[in-house]
């Protein structure tokens, strides 16, 4: 009876006090003076001002550049804001300070939530993305710290109250956190699956070889290498380098459907995803009563499959740790107004995505994307650098593009894992130039 008591005031009273539904929060909020929520390096992304008649107004001090992460309290809750809530409304204060405050009709200082989140790397992300509609995610694939989260379009948190109108109308969903809520058709880095696979069903897979023509027919289906190249004799390691179409359409089409499904699956493609912040679910709904056509470009990253960054970001991380995902977070501590730390978040793993061997082999086709294919441009650094680009077709207008890439970053000892996307643009290019910006300014 003692147990379940203790876990309802601990693990229910949380429940309780986060749930939009509960009406009682405000009264919490009468008591407590909400905490802040600051970076990893101790920099304040949010904070409540008192003003001398006891006004409280919540400030965000970055304005637009956490807004989908850290969130608002205005109008409702969102991100952090939301998921923090009941840490942020529980006071941790010294015992002589309650008292006193109680008797001096003040509140308690509630707790402070301190973040994955580094600054630094967040306005790279930010300010590489432009005026530029997308996501990026920047991960520590070692411990699953989720270090930089941003979407745009944006706004700014301080004045949702005022814009709230406008906002929630948006005909961009500027509201909706891309990076998590974003479904996209994969493009390219889909290639990593299908190559994952392909291994998976040929123990032979490093023999295998293929005359990339430009272009390869299935039925009525013509299915072309991006921009008319023509790769000619290409290895499974020169497919993935170069993006060629025309080979992964080929593999695609020798692929069983059911085991490639296996495989999706096993990557959390239609399962549920590690993540505090609300999220889409991915989708692989290819099956063995499809045509050969659907297979192949199912293969290619252009067939039904939808994908968010933050999943692509995952299945990354799991390659450059080994195999293993780590669960991922964005809480690192809360700490009480005196900087004591109440709760510390340990990294853990998640499960395993493929084994060692097979994330070895994927890193290494990786590392040849960045040495003479398709994300050259990141060869040559102060850093190592492994990838995969992708251009996701979503319609027959080819400026409508998605830009894809999904990197890691010091590819013997992984640092950083990115995933980013770039709507509407043309070409893999801008994608791939967004992450050397945020590497470049992770390793300056």
């Amino acid at each position: 009876m003692m147990g379940y008591i203790s876990y309802f005031n601990v693990v229910k009273s949380r429940d309780i006090i986060s749930s939009p539904y509960n009406k009682r929060q405000d009264s919490y909020a009468d008591r407590v003076i909400r905490g802040k929520i600051l970076d990893r390096n101790g920099n304040v992304l949010a904070q409540t001002n008192v003003a001398e008649d006891g006004t409280e107004t919540r400030e965000y001090p970055y304005n637009n550049i956490f807004a989908h992460v850290v969130g608002y309290t205005a109008q409702g809750k969102s991100g952090l804001e939301s998921v923090s809530n009941f840490e942020l409304l529980t006071s941790n204060a010294f015992f002589v300070d309650k008292l006193k405050n109680e008797f001096q009709d003040k509140k308690n200082q509630g707790d402070n939530v301190v973040t994955t989140l580094d600054t630094n790397l967040q306005e790279a992300a930010y300010d590489a993305l432009g005026s530029n509609k997308g996501a990026v995610v920047v991960m520590d694939p070692s411990t699953g710290k989720i270090l930089a989260m941003v979407s745009k379009p944006d706004f700014d948190p301080n004045t949702v109250s005022q814009n709230w109108n406008e906002l929630s109308k948006s005909e961009d969903s500027v509201l909706l956190n891309r990076a998590t809520q974003g479904q996209y058709a994969p493009g390219s880095t889909f290639k990593l699956v299908t190559t994952l696979e392909f291994m998976r069903e040929n123990a032979d897979f490093d023999s295998y070889s293929y005359n990339c023509t430009g272009s390869i027919e299935s039925g009525d289906v013509t299915i072309h290498c991006y921009g008319g190249h023509v790769h000619g004799q290409v290895t499974l390691r020169d497919s993935l380098a170069y993006s060629c179409n025309t080979s992964f359409s080929n593999i695609g089409r020798s692929l069983n459907a059911d085991t490639y499904k296996d495989t999706a699956q096993e990557l959390l493609f239609n399962k549920k995803l590690p993540s505090v912040l609300p999220y889409s679910k991915s989708q692989f709904t290819l099956t063995s009563s499809d045509t050969e056509a659907e297979r192949m470009m199912t293969a290619m990253g252009q067939g039904k499959t939808q994908v968010s960054p933050y999943h692509m970001a995952l299945i990354t991380s799991a390659i450059a740790n080994g195999g293993t995902l780590m669960k991922p977070y964005l809480v690192d501590s809360v700490t009480n107004n005196a900087g004591n730390v109440i709760e510390k978040t340990k990294p853990e793993k998640y499960k395993d995505l493929m084994t060692s061997k097979e994330a070895a082999q994927l890193k290494d086709y990786m590392t040849a994307v960045t040495d003479y294919g398709t994300a050259s441009v990141l060869g040559g650094q102060n850093y190592t650098a492994a990838g995969k680009t992708g251009t996701a077709e979503y319609s027959s207008d080819k400026e409508k593009d998605h830009s894809w890439f999904v990197g890691i970053a010091n590819v013997d000892n992984p640092e950083l894992v990115i995933s980013v996307i770039i709507e509407q643009a043309d070409g893999s290019a801008k994608a791939v130039n967004i992450a050397k910006k945020v590497f470049d300014a992770y390793y300056q």
